[in-house]
């Protein structure tokens, strides 16, 4: 228990070093290019925080338990909006910039119902992972072109320092997107041996423990990027991983196998993704900030959720 305990701390005490420098890089990286923080949220950092996933699903396929691997995409896509989003609300309201993220949630949430019909039509194997493939690769062509037409000044990135260096920007990139993995594996890894040491059975483990932490990098860097006022990156940062989720782990991963669709993602987590991602798009619509009392609603929606996934898996055994 004292070994498990200390990896939980220096796990916690990585992800939020990790995730304050990537932040700084990427909000840097945006200032020296000249483009919105969003889209450096949108690419770089979000693509950064789904580290985990990649090599979770990756790993999934590659010892024949493929149901892992979309399993881990869809919950962590879940806890994204829910989690990500509501856990930082209750820190410091999460601005929803609607003119720099509308045409992005659009993206995701047709990539998100897209998804949902290529499940609903069979196990995802190679052809349909190049379809996806290629939509991530439209994806960060489009938000290629946006980043090039929309230049913008110092004074529009909050928190930027006009006197760093590449070098330190590209280091504090570099450690960021190295820490966040490292810090999430720690955290995952004590969770773990605390939970076994208490008794916990191991269904509810990955039920939670694998779930949440997966989604740990993003967590820390959103409560970094509110904490330091960095809407751009904040939201940029859910809607590049969940579209990097479907689009590039599904992907990347249905390269290496075939991967079927188990009957309670068709009949529940699937919906419970879009249910999550249209209640973010009224963020979006209306252009309201997510406050204290919406991040306890999110957090509190997360906590039912996680309860009848512990419940149903506990009347199936």
């Amino acid at each position: 228990m004292g070994w498990d305990g200390l990896m939980v701390a220096a796990g916690l005490a990585v992800l939020l070093v990790a995730g304050d420098l990537l932040v700084r890089g990427a909000v840097n990286l945006s200032l020296r290019l000249g483009v919105p923080a969003a889209i450096v949220g949108l690419t770089v950092v979000a693509f950064g925080t789904s580290a985990p996933e990649l090599v979770v699903s990756v790993q999934a396929v590659l010892a024949e338990v493929p149901d892992l691997a979309l399993g881990n995409v869809v919950g962590s896509n879940i806890a994204n909006v829910l989690l990500v989003l509501g856990v930082p609300a209750l820190i410091a309201a999460v601005p929803v910039l609607r003119a720099e993220v509308s045409r992005d949630y659009l993206i995701m949430m047709g990539a998100s119902l897209g998804f949902v019909a290529m499940a609903f039509l069979g196990p995802i194997g190679r052809p349909q992972a190049l379809v996806l493939l290629g939509a991530l690769a439209l994806m960060l062509a489009d938000a290629l072109r946006r980043g090039r037409a929309q230049r913008v000044p110092v004074e529009a990135l909050e928190g930027a320092d006009p006197g760093l260096g590449t070098g330190r920007i590209a280091l504090f990139l570099g450690l960021g997107l190295l820490g966040l993995p490292v810090g999430a594996s720690l955290l995952v890894d004590g969770s773990v041996g605390i939970a076994r040491s208490l008794g916990v059975t191991e269904a509810v483990i990955g039920l939670t423990l694998v779930a949440v932490g997966t989604s740990l990098p993003e967590l820390a860097t959103t409560v970094i990027a509110a904490w330091r006022r960095e809407a751009g990156v904040a939201m940029g940062n859910v809607l590049g991983s969940n579209l990097f989720n479907l689009l590039g782990i599904i992907g990347v991963a249905g390269l290496f196998g075939t991967i079927p669709v188990a009957p309670e993602l068709l009949t529940r987590d699937l919906w419970v993704m879009l249910g999550a991602a249209a209640v973010l798009g009224w963020f979006v619509a209306t252009g309201r900030s997510i406050g204290r009392v919406w991040g306890v609603a999110l957090v509190l929606a997360y906590a039912a959720y996680l309860t009848i996934l512990v419940l149903q898996e506990g009347g199936a055994a």
